[in-house]
């Protein structure tokens, strides 16, 4: 079957982003998450994000009904993470490999960046949600980006 769709996506891959993680807890407790590269700030103040989520993910259930989510970025040596979230491989989310902060969304343990957010909107928007949220809780270390370019996985240098 061919992807009516590859021409725009092939256009929009020209455009180099940052990987994450995005994860919150499902009504029943349970972690959910999923890779996404549409993570962007909004604001400063108040602190704001979004990303976006796909109406068909597996993980739209556990996030529309969410009030919170934790985005981690991933580190350039964290590709196995991604894949693996992106693709929900039988070895999903494991409660060790994440921590809780404020909200209780889950953060990867070993990441770039994190971000816990508290959501303060969803818009509608084709066949995707936007997911703005107010970040309560931050943090960053040093080190290189994973990032994704024309459907590949390149690394990015570490900042000065």
């Amino acid at each position: 079957m061919t992807d009516k769709y590859r021409p725009l996506k092939n256009a929009f891959g020209r455009f180099a982003t940052g990987i994450g993680v995005a994860a919150c807890r499902s009504e029943t407790g349970e972690i959910s998450a999923i890779t996404i590269n549409s993570f962007t700030s909004v604001s400063l103040e108040p602190p704001l994000v979004l990303w976006c989520l796909e109406n068909r993910a597996s993980t739209y259930s556990a996030f529309m009904n969410a009030d919170s989510y934790g985005v981690s970025i991933l580190r350039a040596d964290q590709q196995a993470a991604s894949d693996r979230f992106a693709h929900f491989l039988p070895d999903g989310p494991r409660e060790d490999e994440f921590e809780n902060w404020v909200t209780g969304s889950p953060i990867l343990k070993e990441r770039l960046a994190g971000f816990d957010c508290k959501i303060a909107a969803r818009h509608e928007a084709g066949d995707h949600v936007i997911l703005v949220g107010e970040i309560v809780r931050f943090d960053s270390v040093e080190g290189a980006p994973l990032l994704y370019f024309a459907s590949h996985y390149i690394q990015g240098v570490p900042a000065p």
